[in-house]
C-alpha cells in the first residue's frame, strides 16, 4: 500500500477537517498516513512519500492560501513532477475556480493528479466527512 502525506493549511478548521477525514479513510483501506499542517513539514520531506495530497481553502480571489500554503506549493511544484498528487479544500463562495487553476497546476508540473480534486462548500457536514474518508480510501490505492 501507499505511502501518504496529507498536508494541509485551515484558518477556521474546516480543510483540517477534510484532512484527518481524508486521513483515516486512507488508513482503513491500508496506506501508511501522516497528516500535518504545512507550517510543520519541509519540502525536503515530500521525497519520502508515494502519494502528497496538498489542501488549501479558497482565499481571496479563487487562490489558495498565499501566506504558507502557495509558497511550500510553489517550491515543491518542480519536485512532483512524476509524483502522484491529490489536492483538496474547502470553499466559502464561487464556483470552486480556485481547485481547477490548483489542477491545471499539478497537471502542469509533470505530477500525477487524482481524480480532480475534492471541494467542500463550507463547513464539513457529516456528509462531506463521509466523502472525504472515502475519497481518502480511493487514495489508498491512487
Amino acid at each position: 500500500m501507499s505511502k501518504i502525506l496529507v498536508v494541509y493549511w485551515s484558518g477556521t478548521g474546516n480543510t483540517e477537517k477534510m484532512a484527518e477525514s481524508i486521513a483515516k479513510g486512507a488508513e482503513g483501506a491500508g496506506a501508511s498516513v501522516e497528516c500535518k499542517n504545512v507550517a510543520s513539514v519541509s519540502v525536503a520531506d515530500l521525497a519520502g512519500y508515494d502519494v502528497v495530497a496538498f489542501g488549501s481553502p479558497s482565499m481571496g480571489v479563487e487562490v489558495i492560501e498565499e501566506g504558507e500554503m502557495e509558497p511550500f506549493f510553489a517550491e515543491a511544484l518542480p519536485g512532483l513532477k512524476g509524483k502522484k498528487v491529490a489536492i483538496f479544500g474547502s470553499y466559502g463562495w464561487g464556483d470552486g475556480e480556485w481547485l481547477r487553476t490548483w489542477a491545471d497546476r499539478v497537471r502542469g508540473g509533470g505530477a500525477t493528479l487524482f481524480d480532480d480534486g475534492l471541494a467542500v462548500h463550507e463547513a464539513p457536514d457529516n456528509a462531506a466527512v463521509a466523502e472525504c474518508t472515502a475519497w481518502g480510501g480511493k487514495l489508498a490505492s491512487f
